[in-house]
């Protein structure tokens, strides 16, 4: 069982930046595949940024530009860097990974922008 722990959320202004991270509870290298996920007050949950084990990437169009995904295998952690924030990036912003024995959900971290 992969515990998963997001950090680096918080309350932020239109065109600022904050940086997420996702700790892993053991060696991120055996996953196949990780995620940002975000969900806003009264809507689904939807797919911010994906990562491979081989690094490919691939984002959502309303963060291409300003979000990067990226994975440190030697610190088991997962960061999503977010420029340029919009109100509209408001939301719980949920880490998920795949691995050889299942799917894996942290706990989430609110992110709100707001002026």
């Amino acid at each position: 069982q992969v515990q998963l722990v997001e950090s680096g959320g918080g309350l932020v202004q239109p065109g600022g930046s904050l940086r997420l991270s996702c700790v892993a509870s053991e060696s991120i290298f055996k996953l196949y595949y990780m995620a940002w996920y975000r969900q806003a007050p009264g809507k689904q949950r939807e797919l911010v940024a994906q990562i491979t084990n081989g690094d490919n990437t691939n984002y959502v169009d309303s963060v291409k530009g300003r979000f990067t995904i990226s994975r440190d295998n030697a610190k088991n952690t997962m960061y999503l860097q977010m420029n340029s924030l919009k109100p509209e990036d408001t939301a719980i912003y949920y880490c998920y990974a795949v691995g050889s024995s299942g799917n894996y959900w942290g706990q989430g971290t609110q992110v709100t922008v707001s002026s």
